[in-house]
């Protein structure tokens, strides 16, 4: 699971988005065996926690736009924790 860990982080948003409704959708289905389900079940989770994450790298990059006293628009570096690729 660390391998496929390390492919999922490479995913923008929108395609692990996809991938999260693509499972969903098999999931409901009740077509897939009790083993294949619970290993469906461990990707969402994966993939609904790189989501969550990358929208958190988001609103933290709209958080550093700020407004300067005389009402232009400035924007500060963001500034990504080590490890962390933004998509």
């Amino acid at each position: 699971m660390a391998q496929k860990g390390k492919s999922l982080q490479k995913l923008s948003f929108e395609e692990a988005m996809e991938k999260l409704e693509k499972i969903v959708e098999k999931l409901e289905s009740g077509e897939l065996s009790l083993e294949d389900s619970v290993k469906s079940f461990e990707e969402g989770i994966e993939l609904s926690k790189l989501c969550k994450k990358k929208l958190e790298t988001a609103e933290n990059r709209v958080k550093k736009i700020v407004e300067k006293a005389d009402g232009d628009l400035d924007l500060e570096l963001f500034e990504e924790p080590a490890g962390e690729t933004n998509e």
